[in-house]
């Protein structure tokens, strides 16, 4: 029998080795295929373009990549079609229901295929010293029995284990199988795992596992994540479980005698009017707060467990959603206690040494500019608006820095009030806030159970 193998990369030279001796092996492949990769392999006839070998061989195993695979059938449909005598086609990827449909989109009278799925690649074989023992997966699809029992036969006398799956059956025990061990190993070489001279040897089996998934090619990897229709869930219910593990190691109160709560602002700032409201009206007494400026700083905290609750600003009723706190939320997991609102107010501060004429800038939250966005252009049109960097976002910190002479006289800040009675401030003018009703939201987070 002629054998043609379609696709001569790391598993298409395996399979071609299983075949060497008892077929006519013909190779062929999109890209030239060098001298030195048959050298050795001495039962190639021929290396041949795909058209030559479809008319000349009767078995065609296809070893190309999973999201290639459509692509190369269709170009094959013309010469298939043109065929007189019977073909048999067999594909050799890691999904089963892909090509299965592929196959019945693309499925002519004189054709049949069978659905195979060698569980096994170079590093298996190498490992196994041989291929004996390892299995090997078998659709029979829409061959007929002659055919069917001839390829079992065959791969069974090559001592491959043959376990006779359906497409959907296989697919579903691949994504808990194949589906899990790559995406870990994937996982465990973006962690940066590497050998330490104290090495388990469960430590050694991950080693295994990261170098053995990751020799296969980038390619691979995502053909079995994306065309097998089960390993989404698989990929959810890790994640799941992960969260869980994780969620185990800390607590809901990392101190039990008093609440520690991390807030967005500093001291001063309306985040820590909302988080003293809040406490007071749950009539919570023992209590720590942090003060971490940002909402990043917030939930980075409270997800590494160095605080039990967070708070921090989500809407304004006049500058709307809280750009800063929104950025961050997208990056961690949190449960939402409680959302909560109080009646914000705004004052125009400087240092107490700096001269109101020589002030040219206002450094604050953004959110305070847009919350007075109308009022700071009828009365303080010269001054130029601006937001601080990392921590310096907080107006809180802005206040602190000013009375500590970090920040220069030519900036001025604004806040609550009670910023220039704890930081000595002089106050320009109150209430610049452009609605009367001006009230801010808050959430009150913990970590998720």
């Amino acid at each position: 029998m002629k054998i043609l193998i379609i696709g001569f990369g790391r598993f298409g030279k395996v399979w071609a080795d299983l075949l060497g001796r008892d077929f006519e092996v013909f190779v062929s492949d999109k890209r030239e295929i060098l001298e030195e990769e048959i050298k050795n392999r001495n039962y190639i006839k021929k290396i041949v373009p795909i058209e030559y070998g479809i008319k000349e061989c009767e078995t065609i195993f296809y070893s190309v990549p999973i999201s290639e695979f459509e692509n190369v059938l269709s170009s094959n449909v013309r010469i298939l079609k043109e065929a007189k005598v019977k073909k048999v086609l067999i594909d050799l990827l890691s999904v089963k229901l892909f090509p299965k449909m592929v196959f019945e989109k693309y499925m002519l009278p004189n054709i049949e295929c069978l659905l195979t799925h060698p569980m096994f690649g170079p590093d298996s074989i190498k490992a196994n010293n041989g291929a004996s023992g390892l299995p090997i997966v078998v659709d029979k699809f829409n061959t007929t029995d002659e055919t069917y029992e001839f390829w079992i036969s065959f791969f069974k006398s090559k001592g491959l284990k043959v376990i006779e799956k359906s497409a959907d059956e296989h697919d579903k025990l691949a994504a808990y199988s194949q589906g899990v061990t790559h995406f870990v190993g994937r996982i465990l070489e973006d962690f940066g795992l590497g050998p330490t001279e104290i090495d388990t040897l469960g430590a050694k089996k991950l080693q295994e596992v990261k170098e053995q998934t990751c020799n296969d090619t980038w390619e691979l990897f995502r053909d079995l994540q994306t065309k097998n229709p089960y390993t989404k869930e698989m990929r959810v219910k890790l994640g799941k479980s992960l969260d869980r593990i994780y969620a185990k190691l800390l607590p809901n109160r990392i101190n039990q005698e008093k609440l520690v709560v991390g807030i967005q602002g500093g001291r001063g700032s309306f985040n820590e009017e909302a988080a003293l409201y809040y406490l007071n009206r749950n009539e919570i007494r023992d209590y720590e707060i942090k003060y971490l400026f940002t909402t990043e700083n917030v939930l980075k905290a409270l997800h590494e467990g160095d605080i039990d609750r967070g708070q921090f600003a989500i809407h304004n009723s006049v500058g709307g959603v809280v750009k800063e706190s929104i950025e961050a939320m997208a990056n961690y997991k949190f449960r939402i206690i409680e959302r909560f609102a109080i009646k914000i107010s705004h004052a125009l501060m400087i240092r107490d040494d700096a001269d109101f004429s020589e002030v040219d800038t206002i450094m604050t939250h953004d959110q305070v500019l847009a919350q007075c966005k109308k009022n700071l252009a009828e009365k303080y049109s010269r001054l130029k608006q601006t937001t601080g960097e990392g921590d310096l976002v907080d107006h809180a910190l802005v206040a602190k820095y000013l009375s500590e002479g970090k920040l220069p006289k030519n900036i001025a800040t604004m806040g609550s009030r009670v910023l220039a009675e704890i930081y000595n401030l002089k106050i320009v003018e109150e209430n610049l806030q452009d609605q009367e009703e001006n009230f801010t939201s808050f959430l009150w987070v913990e970590r998720p159970s």
